[in-house]
């Protein structure tokens, strides 16, 4: 699914009404009113917005944008009872609408009620709201604070007492937004991830010296344990407290050969550091008597592994793999699986349409034969499913453990319209099939030779019909190439240890490398070895995706929408009056101005023509 099918996917309300008259005229649209009442919320001209948003309400008693909003103004008078209420309602018209569930866990915050909030909160992460989590959890001024002392020494390390005070780890603990953002998504910051190691490392010492604490703090290990294991473990330690992590390891490990206790702290400290599927005898933890709270961290790091080792053996080989660069680059997604991926952004959209809130166009309700060529994790193909479920999906992959991830995946959401099995690119073109559609994102650059991968996918395509392509930008990626120098010149190899430490320069040399920094990937032990650490990767210019385009009948539709809408002002201003968003030359023009364009990747969809 591309972005555009994306945005097209959470627009749910009537466009119809862009056009409607200003307020105060005849005829105002809700749409208009409702405009009109976020215009004052946003001049915190609160008793106009409250009476705008009645006056919709007496039209419209559920309409959800103005019960957020009155809300919201309840939040901001200290209301929190009436902000529930608001939020209540509104939830009721609208329970996958994200941002009222995270007002709503807000007010129950405040009103002492943690488990209802812990609820909304987590129910906006899974809805979307994983995308921004960062940004909320560092308005938080306890997290701020402590940000402020690390950056006053950075990169010199702060005591724990200095950074935590006589209180420790309990503020922190307490922040109930971060700890079900920890154990939903990938936090990508640097700022969150070396407070996140202060954290860690105080964990450590409580669980070592056997210290009691209290519910809050067990509950925050766990959480920090399920982070640690969906970034797979990528943050820096010391020798010394690897040293600390391995003796509390062996300690469990004592303690579970004779059957004397263990407490949760000690269980979630140590899945902190390792991960509990790995440790030997790990299915004797499963027959232990646990806390019902620490289900979720067994469920994640036990049994959710043991079932993607149980779905290998149902994945067919489809090709075999006999490339050397192929069996390199299958030995290390068979060792980091890319990407970890924890939510399915298409929940908001589906659950619409379960209800009819959206409706599938004809084209999405038909009945096509598509290939994901490259489909890693599963994501990807899920999406696909999603946005067209009479299609038939065959989703390949080079990696059988990342299959057998997408795997679990598509059987946890129900799905049943997608094939799995493993497969080499350059060997498809003997498995004698055809499709309507082919999509092969961030896949073909990897191959040893990407135009003859993506000359096999051509020959599978039916005339007609549709590619969707993904390729890195030579230009756009000088920074990822001069990083990788570095990696060689350094002699880092591609270990979980050496990307660690890895990692760690670059933090300490944050100016100079703010683009990975910022980069998702490069949060996770199997982002950042794909980002950084690739044993092969290719990088390819526009002028080189014409000439096979040209060469093989292919017609260029467009690049995906840019997030950044400024990229299409610029372009049209670069070309004022001529500027055509299916001419590859000024494309190629306007990428040489602008370098930093496609830093992800050339996402584009191409069309074979018919006979």
């Amino acid at each position: 699914m591309n972005r555009k099918e994306r945005r097209a996917a959470g627009k749910r309300r009537d466009e119809s009404a862009r056009n409607a008259p200003a307020f105060g005229s005849a005829g105002v649209s809700i749409a208009g009113l409702a405009a009109e009442a976020s215009r004052f919320y946003g001049m915190r001209r609160f008793n106009e917005a409250q009476e705008i948003c009645r006056q919709i309400l007496a039209r419209e008693p559920a309409h959800v944008q103005s019960l957020n909003l009155l809300g919201l103004m309840a939040q901001a008078s200290g209301d929190h009872r009436a902000a529930a209420k608001m939020f209540a309602k509104a939830i009721a018209s609208d329970e996958v609408n994200a941002a009222c569930h995270y007002n709503a866990g807000n007010s129950y915050l405040a009103l002492g009620n943690r488990a209802k909030a812990t609820a909304h909160f987590s129910k906006a992460l899974a809805l979307g709201m994983d995308a921004k989590a960062v940004g909320f959890i560092l308005q938080s001024p306890t997290v701020t604070a402590y940000v402020g002392r690390i950056a006053g020494q950075w990169p010199l390390p702060v005591p724990s007492v200095e950074l935590f005070g006589s209180e420790g780890i309990a503020p922190l603990a307490g922040d109930l937004f971060l700890r079900s953002a920890m154990e939903a998504t990938t936090l990508a910051s640097m700022q969150l991830e070396v407070l996140l190691g202060y954290a860690r490392t105080e964990l450590l010492r409580l669980a070592s010296n056997k210290s009691d604490v209290d519910d809050e703090i067990i509950a925050f290990a766990r959480a920090l344990a399920r982070q640690c294991f969906i970034n797979e473990y990528v943050d820096g330690q010391a020798a010394v407290e690897s040293e600390a992590a391995g003796a509390l390891r062996d300690r469990l490990l004592q303690d579970l050969a004779s059957g004397a206790a263990i407490t949760p702290l000690t269980l979630a400290v140590v899945a902190a550091y390792f991960p509990l599927h790995a440790l030997p005898e790990a299915d004797a933890l499963l027959r232990r008597d646990w806390p019902a709270t620490t289900a979720g961290l067994l469920r994640v790091q036990l049994r959710e592994p043991r079932e993607e080792m149980e779905e290998r053996s149902a994945i067919a080989a489809l090709t075999p793999i006999r490339n050397d660069v192929s069996v390199e680059v299958m030995r290390q997604y068979e060792e980091n699986p890319y990407p970890r991926w924890t939510v399915n952004p298409l929940t908001a959209f589906t659950a619409d349409r379960a209800r009819g809130r959206t409706v599938a166009t004809a084209e999405q309700r038909a009945e096509r034969d598509i290939l994901i060529a490259g489909c890693g994790t599963g994501s990807h193909a899920i999406q696909i499913a999603q946005v067209y479920p009479n299609a038939r999906l065959l989703a390949v992959d080079i990696s059988m453990t990342s299959l057998a991830y997408a795997r679990r995946k598509t059987r946890e959401l129900g799905l049943r319209n997608i094939e799995y099995a493993q497969a080499d690119i350059l060997e498809l073109g003997a498995i004698d099939r055809t499709f309507d559609s082919i999509e092969s994102v961030g896949v073909l650059h990897h191959l040893a030779e990407p135009m003859t991968g993506w000359r096999v996918l051509v020959s599978l395509l039916r005339p007609g019909g549709t590619m969707r392509i993904g390729l890195y930008s030579d230009l756009a990626r000088r920074v990822i190439v001069e990083a990788r120098t570095r990696i060689s010149a350094r002699g880092y190899r591609a270990t979980a240890d050496d990307i660690r430490r890895c990692r760690q320069d670059i933090f300490r040399e944050a100016d100079q490398w703010k683009p990975l920094i910022g980069a998702k990937d490069f949060y996770s032990m199997s982002g950042c070895r794909d980002l950084l650490f690739n044993v092969m990767e290719h990088r390819l210019t526009i002028p080189e995706i014409a000439a096979f385009l040209n060469e093989h009948g292919l017609s260029f539709q467009g690049f995906e929408p840019f997030d950044d809408p400024a990229v299409l002002e610029q372009f049209h201003k670069q070309f004022p009056g001529t500027a055509d968003e299916t001419n590859l030359d000024q494309w190629h023009r306007f990428e040489v101005a602008h370098p930093e364009t496609f830093w992800d990747m050339y996402v584009f969809t191409v069309r074979k023509s018919a006979p």
